[in-house]
């Protein structure tokens, strides 16, 4: 697998994940993304500076298909205190696989050589145990819970506080 800078090839990719429903809980969407919304991101993320947007969004792709499989974020990037959010999405068809957790490892290592970080983390859903499984394989530690942190169909969700420091 490897991870590169969004192309205007990958519209229809993200048109799909930032409009599944399924995965809304898991982040902060409220509404649809049209494709001209998403379009106007893809074109200003390709000039974009890190440090100015606080955010890095990467495509997740398979090697042997050449195909984007997901995407991993970079959020609340702040370098004086040397840390960023992670988050991770990959296609329903390939979860279960071990890309989520490549992905991870490829990012956190950009993260912590590049980018000279001392610390990532992530809000996890105590109900979504595939994340925290995958974070935990990953090398995060939980090291706390926001309670009723996030709000869902149900009510309100605890977050789990992931984080992974470099050693």
């Amino acid at each position: 697998m490897r991870l590169r800078a969004l192309e205007p090839e990958d519209l229809e990719a993200l048109y799909g994940w930032e409009n599944d429903p399924a995965t809304w809980e898991q982040g902060c969407t409220l509404a649809p993304y049209s494709r001209y919304a998403l379009r106007e991101y893809i074109a200003s993320a390709s000039t974009s500076d890190l440090y100015a947007m606080r955010q890095l969004r990467l495509m997740i792709i398979e090697k042997s298909t050449d195909r984007a499989i997901g995407t991993v974020d970079l959020y609340d990037f702040d370098p004086h205190h040397q840390r960023a959010g992670l988050g991770v999405l990959i296609d329903a068809s390939c979860r279960g696989r071990g890309f989520g957790r490549e992905a991870i490892g490829l990012v956190s290592a950009y993260a912590f050589r590049f980018l000279h970080l001392h610390l990532l983390y992530a809000h996890v859903s105590t109900r979504n145990t595939p994340s925290l499984r995958l974070f935990a394989a990953a090398g995060f530690q939980s090291c706390g819970t926001l309670p009723g942190w996030v709000r869902t169909a149900k009510g309100f969700d605890d977050v789990v506080v992931m984080v992974c420091t470099c050693d």
